[in-house]
């Protein structure tokens, strides 16, 4: 009999955000995350210790899905980030970012978290409001009539992902790509429903990422051997294949012992039986025109070679992931039983070919209408097509977010350090009934807020691992300075363009430096909405995903302050 221990009392720790050990582990998780942020972010190297897969990354989605916290604290911020990253795909970094920046800067206060995060909804609500407003001057219109701004949008995120190991010549080529993919995607005859297509990548990993394209339709993997006997298919019209998807086995396997018993007659083969019945499904294919026949599973070698025989294209080990956008693209329902089906089930197709990238060969599978495409994405090794499917992902999805919400935000740090002098205008001439509803004194109000735009602008300087940040007076975007040059230079001299490429300099601007430590002085004026060039050349960040972002942190943060226990099981 094994010993039993006893049982331990359960763990109790009172205010724990007082503690050493959570603000040097939050402390730690912050500089982490800056140091991976932008496109001059470090690449961090993640295994378990003991071996097995390793990922080189920067981005947020992989760092905290690898990453081990152990402390509650630190667990109930990556996962409210990590549930936004699910929902958005981008601004992760961000999220995470500022909601650690904001917990820091906060606790340094000794100001009563319930007034802390009184005042944090009311600087989230002006933040909201104004980003969702037509005056917000760090925020441009996604016309879709021009690709411009999807471009751009698109071009950001790639340039954010320097794991990617990306030129410039590969990003412009895989830019048109994402985009010509997402075109292929949209429905060119809109309904009560519009819905959108899909985008499959395929694998090609040793290849040139210049090697990479894009095709209407869909890519199935096939083998060499089956791919040297493909046949000329039947047609039901000189421009139509007919075709049926199966979703269930067509190898003719025995019936499992563990779904029941199966009483066979005397002289009766089941083999040859499940055969006969496959045969007789092939002869209802042909006598229905179906060209291809498409299985998920398996498919008999008999019956294969009786389909060929009868000019009909039989595609097996298909797999799970193509069945969807297959169904989508032919309009054929998945057939799960070889027993009964109905010629109803069956799709159509335009045309089918083959093609070949590097040593693998594909069966092309061309529609009528062109909702579904496949994306042959090829990069020098596997740990940089990884992280380069991840980032090709998270642009499509922001293309599709945009859809919804055409409107981008302004990137370089330039949203960021913009809503801090909005924040900093806005609070500054409040008047003394401000105070009384928010239940506290001046002096804490502006503590709050300067710690709430000093959090922001963090952010922004988060983007700067080497060189100076300065933002104007004008527009409160943000401007690098190279490393190298004195801090008492002619900062005219140094600077060419804002973060995101919307300003030039040449106006008489003022500059100061922003050190987000330090605090900054009062906006006297509102900053202004800067001119936007459709040809300009901009760096852009998803609307949706980095207002979601903003939100997502102050909750979260708020959800920190409040903490006053926290009950931990020992067993």
């Amino acid at each position: 009999m094994s010993r039993l221990e006893a049982k331990k009392p359960s763990l109790f720790i009172s205010d724990p955000l007082t503690k050493d050990t959570v603000s040097q582990s939050l402390s730690l998780l912050n500089r982490i995350l800056k140091s991976c942020y932008g496109p001059a972010g470090r690449l961090k190297q993640l295994h378990n210790g003991v071996g097995g897969y390793v990922c080189i990354t920067s981005q947020s989605s992989a760092i905290l899905g690898r990453l081990s916290v152990s402390h509650p604290v630190l667990k109930v911020l990556t996962a409210s980030v990590q549930n936004h990253i699910a929902r958005f795909s981008d601004c992760g970094l961000f999220t995470a970012i500022l909601c650690c920046s904001l917990v820091e800067n906060f606790k340094s206060l000794h100001v009563p978290s319930c007034t802390v995060i009184k005042i944090c909804k009311h600087l989230l609500s002006l933040c909201t409001d104004y980003l969702k407003s037509e005056a917000c001057g760090c925020r441009v219109s996604v016309d879709f009539s021009n690709l411009k701004t999807l471009l751009c949008l698109v071009r950001s995120i790639l340039t954010s992902k320097p794991a990617c190991m990306l030129n410039a010549t590969e990003v412009d080529h895989l830019t048109m790509l994402i985009v010509k993919a997402f075109m292929f995607t949209i429905p060119s005859r809109v309904e009560t429903k519009a819905v959108l297509g899909k985008c499959v990548t395929v694998p090609v990993k040793g290849r040139r990422v210049l090697d990479s394209t894009v095709l209407p339709g869909l890519l199935i993997e096939t083998p060499e051997i089956q791919f040297a006997e493909l046949i000329s298919v039947k047609r039901i019209s000189s421009d139509t294949i007919k075709i049926a998807l199966f979703c269930v086995s067509m190898s003719g396997d025995l019936f499992n012992p563990e779904e029941g018993t199966i009483t066979v007659h005397h002289k009766i083969s089941l083999e040859m039986s499940e055969l006969n019945q496959l045969l007789n499904v092939g002869k209802q294919l042909v006598n229905d025109e179906v060209g291809l026949v498409v299985c998920q599973k398996v498919i008999h070698p008999s019956l294969k070679q009786y389909l060929k025989e009868n000019q009909v294209m039989a595609v097996d080990r298909a797999g799970l992931s193509v069945m969807e956008p297959l169904s989508q693209m032919t309009g054929s329902k998945p057939i799960a039983s070889i027993h009964s089906f109905s010629p109803s089930c069956c799709g159509s197709l335009k045309d089918v070919c083959t093609k070949s990238f590097g040593s693998k060969h594909f069966v092309h599978l061309i529609p009528n209408d062109t909702v579904v495409c496949s994306l042959v994405l090829c990069n020098r090794n596997e740990t940089t097509w990884d992280e380069l499917k991840r980032a090709c992902e998270t642009a499509e999805h922001v293309l599709q977010l945009t859809i919804k919400e055409p409107l981008a935000l302004l990137g370089g740090g330039c949203t960021e350090s913009h809503l801090a002098s909005y924040i900093r205008y806005k609070t500054c001439g409040l008047s003394t009934s401000s105070f009384k509803d928010a239940d506290c004194s001046q002096t804490q109000y502006q503590l709050i807020a300067d710690a709430f735009c000093r959090s922001l602008e963090s952010v922004a300087c988060s983007l700067s691992h080497d060189d100076e940040i300065l933002t104007d007076t004008v527009y409160g975007h943000c401007w690098l300075v190279p490393s190298g040059f004195p801090t008492a230079s002619n900062w005219s001299d140094l600077l060419s363009k804002c973060g995101c490429g919307i300003n030039r300099n040449t106006q008489n601007l003022k500059w100061r430096l922003l050190r987000p430590h330090f605090g900054s002085p009062t906006i006297q004026s509102c900053p202004k909405e800067p001119s936007v060039d459709a040809a300009d050349l901009l760096t852009l960040d998803c609307f949706a995903a980095k207002y979601s972002g903003l939100q997502v942190a102050v909750e979260t943060a708020n959800l920190i302050l409040d903490l006053s226990c926290i009950i931990e099981d020992q067993n």
